[in-house]
C-alpha cells in the first residue's frame, strides 16, 4: 500500500506537468516585451495632460512634465540602441540642451516619446533569451569601457518606463487628473 501511495505521489505531478502548455521559446525576452503597457500609459498620460501644464513640477527641485518627456525620448533611444544593436540617427535638434527640449510644444514632445517607444518595440521584437546573456560593451566618454549582459539594459528600460510613469501619475493626481492606469477598464 505504501509503495502504491509513493508511486501515485510521483505520478500525479508528472501527469499535471504533461498537461501544461508548451513554454514559449523565449520566455524571458517575452516577459520584457510584455511590459509594453508602460509605454501605452505614458503616451496616454502625455496626451491627456493639457499643453499649458507641461511646465508643471510639484517643487522646484523636481522635473517638469516636458522635461520628463524629453528625458524619456533620450533614454529610450539610448537603451534600445544597446538592446537591438541598431543606432537611432541623431539630428541637430537631438543635440540641444535638455532644458531647451523640455520647453518644446506638447505635440512635439509627445510625438517624439511615441517615436522612441516604437523604436524600442522594434528593437525588442527580435530579441531572444540567448541574446540577453551576451555581453555588451559600452564606452562613455571620460570613463573606461564596461561590459554587462544585454539583460541589464532590458531591466533598465522597464524600470525607467515604470519610474517615469509613476512620476507622471503622481503629477496627474496633484493636478486633479486620473492617471491612465487608474481609469476604469472598458466593460469592467
Amino acid at each position: 500500500m505504501r509503495l502504491r501511495l509513493q508511486f501515485a505521489t510521483m505520478l500525479v505531478p508528472a501527469a499535471l506537468w504533461s498537461q501544461q502548455p508548451a513554454s514559449p521559446a523565449n520566455p524571458i525576452s517575452d516577459t520584457f516585451r510584455s511590459f509594453s503597457h508602460y509605454g501605452r500609459w505614458l503616451i496616454a498620460a502625455f496626451d491627456s495632460i493639457p499643453a499649458d501644464k507641461y511646465d508643471f513640477k510639484p517643487t522646484p527641485a523636481q522635473q517638469s512634465i516636458g522635461y520628463i518627456a524629453q528625458h524619456l525620448e533620450y533614454a529610450n533611444y539610448g537603451l534600445c540602441e544597446v538592446l537591438g544593436g541598431v543606432k537611432h540617427p541623431r539630428t541637430a535638434r537631438d543635440l540641444l540642451p535638455d532644458t531647451v527640449k523640455a520647453k518644446w510644444p506638447k505635440d512635439t514632445l509627445a510625438a517624439r516619446v511615441r517615436a522612441s517607444l516604437v523604436f524600442c518595440r522594434d528593437a525588442l521584437a527580435p530579441l531572444t533569451d540567448a541574446q540577453l546573456g551576451e555581453p555588451v560593451t559600452l564606452t562613455i566618454p571620460g570613463r573606461p569601457a564596461e561590459s554587462f549582459p544585454r539583460a541589464r539594459y532590458a531591466l533598465l528600460l522597464i524600470t525607467d518606463l515604470a519610474e517615469h510613469y509613476a512620476q507622471l501619475a503622481s503629477y496627474m493626481r496633484i493636478l486633479g487628473m486620473t492617471p491612465p492606469s487608474a481609469q476604469p477598464r472598458p466593460g469592467g
